[in-house]
């Protein structure tokens, strides 16, 4: 019987892409660059599963260009709205993500974010490498102090429940805004709120952790960041479009946050350039999962997936509409 044929949109680690050839005939993207849409279809052509990453935008009219023989989508990504999933569906191709793997990794730049950002990171970096540091300063580059402060998570699931563990190593008051109030022994002690407003007005630091969705893109914007702390920091390592950049830009210029770590961004990598004319901002380019061993990780789930698939089983990480 001939081997399934699969597309893979970007270069993976060596160890992935080995074990990938190991079970299929494999497409590879060997200068790893980002495909348009009329490429990747092209590419798609003769092959029976699509292996994409977040930066494959499958929208609608992508997924009914691609050819009849695609029978599986296995995205290395956890997050799956870069994939129309209910166009998918009518196409009668199944959907994968690979939830899991990533979440340490991401959890532990969510963290990165917090500090640098509350410490002044950026401004203090570029200090020194243009010479500018003269000499220590009992007033200069005070940053904000998050020890013992309030942690506010907006979506408390694996990332955001990572997220408190290692916050609360810094003794910090963890509260939550979910879809629903976590069991007590998932909360671990984390404190409820059934609103986003109501959580917003005890952030002290505020880590977007929550799914892109209908509900949730543009949630953070002018109204909710009025409701802010005095001194609070935002953190973003879930989707751009949950937060309005305009908005978020000027909060920053006025104080309220006080200061932003971001890791994702509106149309990356095109995001919002009046970020870089802020100095209360510490700036990452999507770092989240980026480790060796999670990247290997992601990949071999996906193909985890796959296999389960052309043996007939129902994959352990099918996502549905």
């Amino acid at each position: 019987m001939a081997r399934p044929t699969i597309l893979i949109t970007r270069k993976w680690p060596d160890q992935a892409q080995a074990r990938a050839a190991d079970s299929y005939e494999v497409r590879l993207n060997e200068d790893d660059r980002l495909m348009t849409t009329d490429e990747l279809v092209r590419a798609a052509q003769g092959c029976d599963a699509l292996l994409p990453t977040v930066t494959d935008r499958l929208d609608a009219a992508a997924i009914n260009a691609l050819p009849a023989s695609i029978k599986i989508i296995a995205t290395a990504s956890v997050g799956y709205d870069h994939i129309d999933i209910a166009a998918a569906q009518a196409r009668g191709i199944a959907v994968t993500n690979t939830p899991d793997v990533l979440t340490e990794a991401t959890a532990e730049i969510a963290i990165l974010l917090m500090l640098g950002a509350a410490r002044g990171a950026p401004v203090a970096e570029r200090m020194l490498r243009q010479g500018d540091w003269k000499s220590w300063s009992p007033t200069g580059m005070l940053g904000i102090e998050v020890s013992g402060k309030r942690m506010a998570i907006l979506g408390m699931g694996r990332i955001g429940k990572s997220v408190a563990r290692k916050a609360r190593a810094f003794g910090m008051e963890i509260h939550y805004h979910n879809r629903r109030a976590l069991d007590p022994g998932e909360a671990e002690g984390a404190i409820f709120h059934e609103t986003a407003d109501s959580l917003f007005k005890v952030a002290d630091v505020l880590s977007i952790n929550c799914a892109s969705t209908p509900e949730t893109r543009g949630l953070v914007n002018a109204d909710r960041l009025a409701l802010l702390p005095d001194d609070a920091v935002l953190v973003n390592t879930a989707r751009g479009d949950i937060v309005d950049d305009e908005t978020l830009i000027a909060g920053l210029k006025t104080g309220r946050p006080a200061a932003a770590g971001l890791d994702v961004f509106n149309n990356e990598p095109n995001f919002h350039r009046g970020y870089l004319e802020l100095g209360n901002v510490f700036l990452l380019p999507h770092l989240g999962s980026a480790t060796l061993s999670t990247r290997t990780a992601m990949a071999e789930r996906a193909l985890d997936n796959l296999d389960a698939f052309f043996k007939g089983n129902r994959p352990g990480d099918l996502v549905t509409a």
